[in-house]
């Protein structure tokens, strides 16, 4: 079993294929530990899976574990995680941009007591506008909903002992919210500066239009780290409020009708009550029905979130039988 795995997912990478292998490997042959390298291919359409499978060659660390199709880097990651024997884990993009020099350091800060250690692009290579500035505010919003305090959420390159990163689960856009994930597991979080280089080759797959899908998945975050085991809190505090002022308003109107006898065929006011108490009784119950079912569907039946098309790995060169004489 190696001491140590390296998760790596790449999409369409072709043109950085063969120097990621190349770093990864001069890297690896610079540690002491056993090591690994899981490089998941989410389902790629260009050359990326030759290219990788050409320049691993018959080194039995690296594996690829090839994705029937694009699921995304979540799905692509958790792929990484399932298949990483390690009792380390470390995962980095395989852009090229997180730079594989800084493994050691990480697995420094574990050494030292830390359950998660995180890189922090201080010195980031992107641009401002499309990239940095919505990645700023996302961290800003990241920051005050969950108790993780760090100042990149959205670094790639982590280290993590493997009791918390096989303990986690990610679907949907989770991969960015990994350290309040391990977090919410007890884990200790330690954020450390790291190298971050601008993108050489291919384009990114990120844009402006994710940040909308990040704030839908920090509300999941944020309910399941919340109150996933007292989930009626938050959807009753809503539907028991909608319902409380729409009891007061059929009330007031029934008052109104009984004691002074007003008419109430055309006041809109008592739709509006009644309107609020059915929507605070369904919102109580499809709300809490559903949040429990997509979690149930994800984590209990344990439901995978991608499907393997193949798993390469070269098997082991055996040295020559020596014969005595």
């Amino acid at each position: 079993m190696p001491q140590l795995s390296v998760v790596v997912p790449v999409y369409n990478e072709a043109p950085n294929a063969e120097a990621l292998v190349s770093e990864l490997r001069a890297t690896l042959d610079r540690l002491t530990l056993t090591s690994e390298v899981v490089l998941v291919d989410d389902g790629s359409t260009d050359d990326t899976f030759a290219l990788l499978a050409a320049a691993c060659g018959d080194d039995a660390r690296f594996r690829i574990v090839r994705l029937r199709r694009n699921f995304g880097q979540t799905a692509a990651l958790a792929a990484g995680l399932d298949h990483a024997a390690g009792e380390i884990i470390v995962t980095m993009d395989g852009d090229l941009q997180n730079d594989p020099a800084d493994i050691p350091r990480l697995l420094d800060v574990l050494e030292a007591g830390a359950d998660v250690a995180t890189g922090w692009r201080r010195d980031r290579k992107d641009p401002f506008l499309s990239r940095q500035l919505p990645s700023i505010l996302a961290n800003l919003v990241i920051g005050a909903t969950t108790n993780v305090r760090i100042h990149d959420y959205g670094c790639g390159i982590k280290a993590f002992r493997v009791e918390i990163a096989k303990g986690m689960k990610l679907y949907g856009e989770m991969h960015r919210f990994i350290a309040a994930i391990a977090g919410d597991l007890g884990a200790t979080v330690v954020e450390i500066p790291v190298n971050h280089r601008p993108r050489l080759h291919g384009t990114s797959k990120y844009g402006i239009s994710r940040t909308f899908r990040v704030v839908l998945d920090l509300l999941t975050i944020k309910f399941l780290s919340g109150y996933s085991t007292r989930p009626i809190h938050v959807f009753g505090f809503f539907g028991l409020l909608a319902m409380v002022v729409g009891l007061g308003i059929t009330g007031f109107l029934g008052v109104e009708k009984l004691v002074f006898g007003v008419r109430l065929a055309d006041r809109p006011l008592l739709l509006l009550g009644i309107l609020l108490v059915l929507g605070g009784v369904q919102f109580v119950t499809l709300g809490l029905l559903g949040e429990m079912l997509a979690r149930t569907y994800h984590e209990s039946q344990a439901k995978p979130i991608y499907t393997v098309r193949e798993v390469r790995q070269p098997a082991p060169t055996r040295a020559p039988a020596v014969s005595s004489v």
